[in-house]
């Protein structure tokens, strides 16, 4: 075993010991922990709804509008993880690891709020007057104490650096120009594969490119139109299916339902089965889909145009909404009806031909006639790419906080060599790295929510509950010197 070899499988290792059950507690707890401490913000989520359509105010101070970082937001977190990720948590956890992923997007609503509202409450200007916020800001300036608030702000930005680089361009170029290259048989090996991938990858760096070398305002023009149309596009064709396989629904519901809460075997045994099992990976999967606790979507929801915290932190809680408790849900459904109606799939996964979630969705949505395929191969490109656009500019708030606006640009040149690498085949042991990463930004990110717990309680109760919506914030905005 070369030493490559066994460096990979150290850091899987501590892959699967980081996304244990710790993490698990620890992102439930704080689920919990925030909806308590909201008084169950998720009841008012028509009025989420409703702000993330409407327009900016005048007198509100921001760079981009509130549905811009909305969708900046879900770019980067509706992806691969609701097609491929719910497929993971049904092969592994069974039907039930369904019900138990839907039931963490409906707490991590009141946790993406929380961290949205210090996010937006702490944020800063730069020395050209752009804001800036995140976890970073929050603990910097509203932990008491100050030392131990700045290690905790710069592990956080270390974390989200390292992890874009994965997460956010090589596993997500990689997963894409896999879709391409499935469509054409003839460049699914050899070196025909290789330059076909090379020109991908190179047609790649220049669509990311040309975006995010614009900037955060850039981003965002495209996200604004791009998010919307992939999101209809893909739920539309998932109920499409569903309605195809109609017949079948009210058994599915049934059985995601059952196993969730009785572990039964399903599929003659052919997917995981058990509660334990149906918790672990309903949770874990749930939780890396709508990344809630881990601190991302704050980063650039510091950047909308808002008279409050609470108004921005209502519109990034719809996005937790949107990705998990939407989006997973009907995927969930699709798939599990599209088992019941096609017995074949159950014994191609008892007969060892489907072994994992990718070739599980792609069979599912190979079974339905000329759509299902369009569905996944249209749907993995626009959430592919978007994720791309999405996760960029996570890692550019996190060089600015750690290097400021001289680290960008170079920041964005070696974000793009990691597009192409991820099209030429590279990706595994960096996925795995910053999958830990990706986790581990989520433990400064919490001990700012549940630290300042009591300053996002007081503001809920008074721009929320009190209903000073429309209040405008008079706190003074610091600006950097640097």
């Amino acid at each position: 075993m070369d030493f490559i070899t066994a460096f990979s499988d150290i850091v899987s290792e501590i892959d699967s010991f980081v996304w244990g059950w710790a993490m698990i507690a620890l992102l439930l707890g704080t689920h919990i922990y925030s909806t308590v401490r909201t008084k169950f913000i998720q009841r008012k989520i028509g009025t989420a709804i409703k702000l993330s359509f409407s327009s900016d105010d005048a007198d509100a101070e921001g760079d981009v509008s509130q549905f811009g970082a909305l969708t900046a937001a879900l770019a980067a977190t509706i992806g691969t993880g609701n097609i491929v990720g719910v497929a993971t948590g049904l092969l592994a956890g069974g039907p039930g690891a369904i019900f138990w992923m839907w039931i963490t997007g409906v707490f991590g609503i009141a946790t993406k709020y929380a961290e949205t509202y210090i996010s937006v409450k702490y944020r800063v200007r730069d020395a050209n007057g752009e804001m800036l916020g995140g976890a970073m800001y929050a603990l910097e300036r509203g932990l008491k104490h100050k030392k131990l608030g700045r290690v905790l702000a710069v592990l956080f930005a270390v974390f989200a650096f390292v992890a874009s680089f994965g997460i956010g361009a090589s596993v997500q170029s990689n997963a894409l120009a896999g879709v391409v290259t499935a469509y054409i048989p003839d460049l699914q090996s050899g070196a025909q594969a290789m330059g076909a991938n090379a020109m991908i990858g190179v047609f790649l760096v220049i669509l990311v490119g040309v975006v995010i070398l614009g900037g955060i305002k850039s981003v965002t023009r495209v996200t604004e139109r791009l998010v919307p149309l992939m999101a209809v596009l893909y739920a539309a064709g998932c109920l499409v299916i569903i309605c195809m396989n109609g017949q079948y629904v009210v058994e599915a519901v049934g059985l995601i339902l059952t196993c969730a809460f009785t572990g039964q075997a399903a599929f003659g045994g052919a997917v995981g089965s058990g509660i334990a099992l149906a918790l672990q990976y309903g949770f874990k999967r749930g939780l890396f889909s709508n990344e809630s606790g881990l601190g991302s979507a704050p980063l650039v929801a510091a950047n909308a145009t808002t008279k409050n915290p609470a108004r921005q932190a209502l519109v990034s809680m719809s996005g937790t909404f949107w990705d998990t408790v939407i989006i997973c849900a009907i995927t969930g459904i699709m798939l599990v009806s599209t088992m019941l109606a096609n017995p074949s799939i159950e014994a191609g996964i008892l007969a060892g031909d489907i072994t994992a979630a990718a070739e599980l969705t792609t069979t599912a949505f190979s079974s339905i006639p000329v759509l299902g395929p369009l569905v996944l191969g249209v749907g993995m490109i626009l959430f592919t790419y978007s994720t791309m656009l999405g996760w960029s500019t996570y890692g550019n708030r996190a060089v600015m906080y750690l290097f400021g606006k001289k680290g960008i640009r170079p920041y964005q040149v070696v974000f793009l060599l990691f597009v192409f690498w991820g099209c030429i085949g590279g990706g595994e042991l960096v996925w795995n790295i910053s999958d830990i990463t990706n986790a581990l930004m989520a433990v400064p990110n919490c001990i700012a929510v549940l630290a300042l717990g009591g300053v996002v309680a007081a503001g809920t109760n008074h721009y929320v509950y009190e209903k000073n919506l429309d209040e405008v914030d008079e706190a003074v905005i610091p600006q950097l010197q640097k």
